[in-house]
């Protein structure tokens, strides 16, 4: 079996430009292919010829053709059409089947003959409509879902019963053990592969990247072992290879591969099945056509084609309208289950090889199969067209309904907590402090890396329509952005604006057709900080007028900084306020504005606290536990690795307990260099048990100062000190919610504040101080 290099180097160019030139047009590249086989074939003008060789890379591309459609669809999208797919299938074989035998009786074809042409009117081929689903976009469609696991029943059927067909033929009667066994070699098949994909292949796929074989090409070699290697235990089965190289693909889901393997592995799949291989199997289908059937058997090609098309069509649709989706999209999925090809044309030769049919009834089912396929582009096109005007046309992306925010600090958490009650919303963030403080305040929050697959995907990506990137690092957001696109297909991408930082973020932004967040430039960290500071306040503006897109309206009202618009209300929805957004009369806009803060209202002490990070935890915990949630939320505030922060914390509590009074502590954390003095707070409501003291401690004050700023650290000893005596402060300090009313106890706690300011203790430039004298303030 020799491959002639020219003719198949002819046959590529011949496909590659049929199916551009169909594509053109606004049709399946499949349909160019055919028509060129037929035109430049032994058919018409034999130009091209077919041999073994092509016909090995012919069936090699339906095979991976098939392994691409099964990766490309998600099993759960598939689970939830199964019920449908199952009454689409039924429909769309037993009624063609019925009316096709009755057709072919009526002409004078014998039973046995009959019965095939019944079988082969009944098929859905998988491959011809697989690849019209991937031209047309609808790979992500219910419909699509419902045509692929109707397409799986039905052929599984129709290969079950032409093997029973086979036996009958072989035995000279009905024999009904050869159906028996046939039907338990395909239950047998179906649990192997079952068992393999969905317990074997992951234990597989873990065990590759543990021992270090996880490149591209080593795992693509894999797949395509999978692939043949499921189609052979098809093909011992009884059933067609196609539907092993299909389950193959299924089964390999993100949990095998992982993500970005998947992705990478999928277009590497794709390009070698639909854009090298598959052409070959459609081109060469058309060598097989004889036209002389028209001359001599018009009336039994117009009959059967007639018949397999209408009882394809309203067979299919009388039984999915029980799936109550309705009749309309009954309808659709019946015309995109009247392609035939594949099996079909397998069923046909084999009952032509078995004497069971005429050659011209053999080249009459090759035209039915072309001509049922021709028909399913123009009509499934115009019954999506039909479903999408009446807004009937359900996409898996218009089913989601997830938002995820990366970014955990106060702005992203007073963003996600306004959308929270109109849609799920998971936060995530690599600080744990800032993860802890989102669940305590009723936001769902995973504490990773976004960078990494499995944390996108443990907060809810796949099931998302929008991601929110909103970290202080544009690098960040657009790398996030780009894999939330890329890996889990999210639709919807917002980003903040900061062209501070150059061109890099706006051409970002552009490149992932990504959404401006807040509708204008903003200081994420300036925001973060006012929230913490407690001088922000949410307003509330009715828009009273059609305003056009919301970055107009942020042009009169974000000059001065003072506002920041968070989302729309409209329709007891909650939209994020984005720069394309219209703004419709009705809506309303919530907003934080700032508000000023009076001059002199405290001292350094409590100008440290509203600027404090703020540890609140629930639940009993041991000291390690704290320090090392504390070294975390602290790491990135100090610039210090958590490991450093943790040791020098439980070093200083190691010599000597840090517990001033029952249920308040004040660690001392050291710093290198000049002019630092930091403080952190930390609250637990059920206690921290420290080693030295029976009673947990409720407060924590850390301390975090360099050498020279001594008096500063005495100052803030003394103010904590004094908090506890603070009439009502434990009470308060208990039962208060959220970090501005942890800062608010501190500030309106009556002790000595000191007025004025001075330099650091060594004399040199740096941390404002308060002079020694105090005076008496209540904070209120």
């Amino acid at each position: 079996m020799e491959l002639t290099l020219p003719n198949l180097l002819f046959v590529l160019l011949a496909g590659w430009l049929a199916g551009w030139g169909a594509a053109r047009v606004g049709y399946p590249s499949v349909l160019g292919e055919l028509v060129v086989g037929i035109l430049l074939g032994p058919p018409v003008l034999g130009l091209l010829q077919g041999s073994p060789a092509l016909a090995v890379l012919a069936e090699l591309g339906i095979l991976l053709m098939m392994l691409y459609v099964g990766m490309e669809i998600d099993p759960r999208e598939l689970g939830k059409a199964s019920w449908g797919g199952m009454l689409a299938a039924v429909g769309g074989f037993v009624t063609p089947f019925v009316l096709a035998y009755v057709t072919m009786i009526w002409f004078g074809l014998p039973p046995l003959g009959a019965t095939f042409v019944g079988i082969a009117a009944g098929v859905t081929s998988l491959t011809t409509k697989s690849r019209i689903l991937v031209d047309l976009r609808l790979l992500d469609t219910r419909i699509a879902h419902v045509m692929m696991a109707g397409a799986l029943i039905s052929d599984t059927l129709s290969l079950i019963l032409f093997a029973g067909v086979l036996g009958v033929v072989e035995a000279g009667a009905v024999d009904a053990v050869g159906i028996l066994i046939v039907a338990a070699k395909v239950v047998v098949f179906f649990a192997v592969t079952f068992f393999s994909g969905l317990r074997v292949f992951p234990i597989v796929g873990k065990w590759l990247t543990r021992v270090g074989l996880a490149s591209r090409t080593f795992h693509f070699t894999f797949v395509l072992l999978l692939a043949v290697a499921f189609g052979e235990l098809a093909h011992l089965a009884g059933l067609h290879a196609i539907l092993g190289a299909f389950l193959a693909g299924l089964f390999l889901r993100d949990n095998v591969l992982g993500r970005s393997l998947s992705h990478d592995l999928l277009g590497a799949v794709r390009e070698a099945s639909i854009g090298f291989l598959a052409p070959v199997f459609f081109v060469t289908a058309g060598f097989e056509v004889t036209l002389g059937v028209f001359r001599t058997d018009l009336p039994l090609l117009a009959a059967l084609v007639g018949v397999a098309t209408v009882a394809k069509i309203f067979g299919t649709a009388a039984f999915y309208v029980f799936s109550g989706n309705g009749w309309r999209e009954g309808l659709t999925i019946g015309a995109g289950m009247n392609g035939r090809g594949a099996v079909e044309i397998i069923v046909a030769g084999i009952a032509l090889e078995a004497g069971l049919i005429s050659r011209d009834v053999f080249s009459i089912l090759v035209f039915m199969a072309i001509f049922t396929t021709a028909t399913v582009p123009f009509l499934l096109k115009w019954g999506t067209e039909w479903l999408k005007r009446r807004g009937e046309l359900i996409r898996s992306s218009e089913q989601r309904r997830g938002m995820v925010v990366v970014g955990g600090g106060p702005t992203a958490r007073a963003l996600s907590r306004l959308i929270a009650p109109t849609r799920p919303v998971h936060l995530v963030d690599s600080n744990p402090a800032r993860c802890h403080t989102a669940r305590m305040e009723g936001l769902l929050a995973t504490c990773g890396n976004a960078f990494e697959e499995q944390i996108l995907g443990e907060a809810g990506a796949s099931d998302a329509q929008t991601l929110i990137a909103m970290t202080p690092n544009v690098e960040v957001n657009a790398l996030v952005a780009q894999l939330a696109r890329s890996v889990f297909l999210i639709p919807e991408i917002l980003m903040i604006r900061d062209d501070s930082r150059g061109s890099g973020d706006r051409s970002a932004r552009e490149h992932l057709k990504a959404g401006r967040l807040f509708g204008s430039n903003i200081d994420l960290s300036l925001w973060d900080r006012r929230i913490t500071q407690g001088t922000t306040t949410e307003t509330v503006i009715p828009v009273t007028a059609e305003l056009g897109a919301a970055s107009r309206w942020m042009q009169d009202r974000q000059r001065d900084g003072s506002i920041l618009p968070l989302i729309i209300r409209r329709d007891g929805e909650a939209i994020p306020f984005e720069s394309d957004e219209p703004l419709r009369q009705g809506d309303e806009i919530v907003a934080l504005e700032q508000i000023a803060v009076p001059a002199g209202a405290g001292d350094q002490f409590d100008a440290l606290v509203a600027e404090a990070p703020v540890l609140d935890v629930s639940g009993a915990m041991r000291l390690e536990e704290f320090f090392a949630l504390l070294a975390e939320g602290l790491a990135e505030h100090l610039d210090l690795p958590a490991n450093q922060i943790f040791d020098r914390l439980w070093r200083r509590e190691q010599a000597g307990s840090t517990v001033v009074v029952p249920g308040l502590a004040i660690p001392h954390l050291p710093l290198e260099g000049e002019g630092r003095f930091q403080i952190f707070v930390g609250r637990a409501r059920d206690g921290i048990q420290f080693p030295t003291h029976m009673e947990p401690v409720v407060a924590v004050f850390v301390l975090a100062s360099t050498p020279d700023q001594r008096t500063a650290h005495l100052r803030a000893l003394s103010a904590i000190a004094q908090l506890a005596n603070s009439p009502g402060f434990e009470e308060r300090w208990r039962n208060g919610t959220g970090e501005a009313a942890i800062r608010e106890i501190v500030r309106s706690a009556t002790r000595r504040r000191f007025e004025g300011t001075s330099t650091p203790d060594d004399g040199s430039p740096g941390q404002r101080q308060r002079p020694l004298e105090p005076t008496v303030h209540d904070g209120e």
